[in-house]
């Protein structure tokens, strides 16, 4: 839409790229172009703009088929004016000269004219074929259909219009028909799928039975693995248990054998002590023999002296002597008798022996 901005009695208008604007000066084409912006006076210009930009216009129709089925069709139909004076000199794209605004509305009869002709070829396409046909072939066939249309309309080029593509969206039946349709189609769709729910059930038990003879096959494996490791254990306690012994046998050797040492060493030690102790005893002896040797050989010298000593004395100062020794060993005396007789010769005798001994002295 062109922007208008007053300046006193003066008018300045400014369009946008996309739109054709033609001027008219006192019924004359005095300015056109794409985009233009110009000062006009309003009272002697008339303006008109037209849109050179694509156009999308979409249409809808219902129609009958061959056999009498109700069918609709949707789609877009996009144009673009190609030559934009032609068009403006069969149609009216005036605009107010204050707003900018079309002052009638031209666009619509354009998309009413386009409409027409796609509905026109559309609906003897679907009334010259059957349902199956129409909904099988499809929006393929209706959009071929109209397109030749188009071609063969010479109105479009007349007014300088030109058609750019065409796009059917849908075409359907009515919703009982569609869904009487749609009946074989879901039943086969639900034969498939309760088949397909069919081999996959059979395929889950195929699996499962192959899951159960892995599981068994898993578990003879398991149970051969542990007879080997029963065996493996019992080779392992058999291992031990011999180890074991052959320790135990070795200790109790070497034990015996350590007590077989300590008692050698033991006896060796008694028998070391016992011969020192002999030994010292026997040397003890010996020292003790000599010592009691000597003793007995001073002894017997000292008696053989002694004896040589009173060999010659005369009986009573033996006697005396006799008694003087015994006196010596006698710790108490309870009675003593002395006679007569026997006491005057002894006395006698040993003052005698005493003076001798005296006078040799």
């Amino acid at each position: 839409m062109a922007q208008i901005r007053r300046w006193g009695p003066v008018h300045h208008l400014r369009s946008d790229a996309s739109m054709f604007v033609l001027r008219y000066l006192r019924g004359a084409l005095s300015r056109s172009g794409r985009g233009q912006a110009f000062f006009f006076l309003p009272h002697a210009s008339s303006i008109a703009e037209v849109p050179v930009d694509d156009r999308e216009m979409g249409f809808s129709f219902r129609s009958r088929s061959s056999d009498y089925q109700e069918v609709t069709a949707q789609g877009v139909i996009t144009f673009r004016v190609k030559d934009p004076r032609r068009l403006a000199d069969r149609i009216d794209f005036t605009i107010d000269l204050d707003t900018g605004v079309l002052l009638r509305q031209p666009l619509e009869k354009l998309s009413l004219l386009f409409s027409q002709i796609a509905e026109q070829r559309a609906r003897a396409w679907v009334a010259s074929v059957p349902l199956r046909r129409a909904l099988a072939e499809g929006p393929p066939a209706l959009r071929h259909e109209i397109l030749l249309a188009f071609r063969e309309e010479r109105a479009l080029e007349d007014l300088g219009l030109e058609l750019v593509s065409v796009r059917i969206s849908s075409i359907r039946p009515s919703a009982d028909l569609e869904r009487a349709l749609e009946a074989p189609a879901r039943e086969l769709i639900q034969q498939q799928g309760d088949e397909a729910t069919f081999a996959r059930r059979a395929n889950a038990v195929e699996k499962e039975r192959v899951i159960q003879e892995n599981e068994l096959q898993t578990q003879v494996e398991l149970a051969r693995r542990q007879e080997e490791l029963i065996a493996q254990k019992g080779l392992n306690a058999q291992r031990e248990a011999t180890e074991e012994a052959t320790a135990s046998r070795i200790a109790s050797e070497g034990k015996a054998e350590r007590g077989r040492i300590e008692s050698h060493a033991a006896a060796e030690t008694l028998r070391l002590r016992a011969e020192a102790k002999a030994h010292g005893v026997t040397v003890r002896g010996e020292a003790e023999a000599t010592a009691l040797r000597a003793h007995e050989e001073v002894r017997t010298a000292a008696e053989r002296a002694r004896m040589e000593a009173v060999r010659d004395m005369p009986p009573p100062v033996l006697l005396a002597l006799a008694a003087q020794a015994l006196a010596g060993k006698l710790e108490k005396i309870e009675h003593l008798t002395l006679g007569e007789p026997a006491l005057a010769p002894a006395l006698t005798r040993l003052l005698e022996a005493g003076a001798s001994h005296l006078g040799r002295e």
